[in-house]
């Protein structure tokens, strides 16, 4: 998985990130459906993850072809939004399914990657898409 890391216009380099994740403070990251690609930026620099994807260079309204998770050394929070043309499918709930069995695989993947074994959480505001898988 190649991990970008968004550092803002002040001077601080990838180092900067790396030091942030250590001490723990609050990260973003948009991790490609593939698991090929991953960006990370701190919240303080991007706030949220489409202004990461544009400081990074990328369309802001690509924001639809990324799992979005916020974390830091003790946990990460997924922004569970299922677009509605995931991987073609149709019936929602299989789609809904399939975009939850996917995000899992790729987001464990990138979590480990950086080193950091934590629990993944959907906040209950996200929860609501998951009753359809029920």
């Amino acid at each position: 998985m190649q991990i970008i890391k968004y550092t803002s216009g002040d001077g601080n380099t990838g180092g900067g990130v790396d030091a942030a994740i250590k001490k723990g403070d609050p990260m973003l990251a948009v991790i490609s459906f593939d698991g090929s690609k991953a960006i990370i930026g701190q919240v303080d620099d991007c706030m949220e993850h489409h202004i990461l994807l544009a400081k990074s260079g990328l369309s802001s309204s690509d924001i639809d072809k990324y799992f979005r998770i916020s974390f830091d050394r003790d946990g990460a929070n997924w922004t569970f939004a299922c677009p509605p043309d995931y991987k073609d499918i149709p019936d929602k709930a299989a789609r809904i399914t399939r975009f939850y069995t996917d995000g899992f695989t790729v987001i464990s993947a990138f979590m480990a990657e950086m080193g950091l074994l934590v629990g993944l959480k959907i906040p209950k505001r996200y929860k609501r898409h998951l009753e359809l898988m029920e």
